[in-house]
């Protein structure tokens, strides 16, 4: 079987390379067994993080499907701003200004601004605030620092806006920059507490006009750091909401470990509904083999 296949690196910008995902168009007439998914997901780990698969509806309305090395995600911010934002410049989409998606985790709109700003803004799915047990000491020990680099002002919280996300809030601009925790042990921990990633954040940025500077890991999916979210910083944006850290006006937020080359997500906050946005650059181009298994 042939697909149409692209290498795109979402949330690109003057200053970063963005974060890389796989995206694999089908038409009306494919389609692909959740083991097919897995195996060409899997044939990219080191390449890509998640390989995004998009069948259409109906009109302007498509199925997103997202697979890691390791296994099915239930959503993948990243993944759906390169997809979607390729989409529209290719498909005959650019005078479309509302898109539909639908993920696991239900329908999300997708808000068309590649013609004025050669950006796209996803709708993340409705937060669920997550209770949990977990001790600041324990949080402190799996990410290899001292618990007296976690703010006291701020506290830790799980909340759900695509993925379970585990939301640490850190004192200093440098101390996210310079973390670096065992991958085996903080993968063992977000199973055994059940979240899928843990995102670091510092009020003190490097740019004075964005928001906030986070770190998002992630190695229950088959790598440690994911460089630009869109599902975890959609978390992070309900946090600040509820803690009363942001107005819900159109910010930024600064994301991975390199202090000049930092990615940037793009929020805003329409009808109770948190968005992630940002650009996406075509890097490869072409068609994708899928082999049938031979019988010896």
């Amino acid at each position: 079987m042939r697909l149409t296949y692209k290498k795109i690196d979402a949330f690109t910008g003057i200053h970063s390379s963005g974060n890389p995902a796989a995206c694999v168009y089908l038409c009306a007439e494919q389609s692909l067994s959740p083991k097919d998914m897995q195996k060409i997901a899997a044939e990219h780990k080191g390449f890509v993080s998640e390989v995004v698969f998009c069948s259409p509806l109906g009109e302007a309305t498509y199925r997103l499907k997202y697979y890691s090395s390791e296994c099915e995600v239930e959503f993948c911010g990243h993944g759906t701003i390169a997809c979607m934002h390729s989409l529209i410049k290719d498909a005959g989409l650019l005078d479309i200004p509302v898109i539909w998606i639908e993920t696991n985790k239900g329908k999300s709109k997708v808000l068309n601004h590649v013609k004025d700003m050669n950006a796209v803004y996803i709708s993340a799915p409705a937060p669920l605030y997550l209770p949990h047990s977990l001790e600041t000491s324990d949080v402190a020990h799996v990410l290899g620092i001292d618990t007296a680099k976690i703010s006291k002002d701020r506290p830790t919280e799980i909340i759900d806006a695509g993925l379970r996300t585990l939301i640490v809030p850190i004192l200093a601009l440098n101390d996210v920059l310079s973390m670096l925790p065992d991958e085996k042990h903080l993968k063992d921990f977000s199973i055994e507490n059940q979240f899928d990633i843990l995102v670091i954040f510092s009020e003190e940025v490097v740019d004075s006009g964005n928001r906030i500077r986070t770190r998002v890991f992630s190695p229950r999916f088959g790598y440690l750091e994911d460089p630009a979210t869109g599902s975890g910083n959609s978390a992070v944006g309900y946090y600040m909401l509820k803690h009363g850290m942001w107005d819900g006006s159109p910010v930024n937020i600064e994301q991975n470990a390199l202090r000049d080359e930092r990615n940037i997500i793009k929020l805003r906050y329409d009808d109770e509904v948190v968005f992630f946005g940002g650009s996406a650059t075509l890097r490869i181009e072409g068609m994708y083999l899928l082999r049938e298994p031979q019988i010896l």
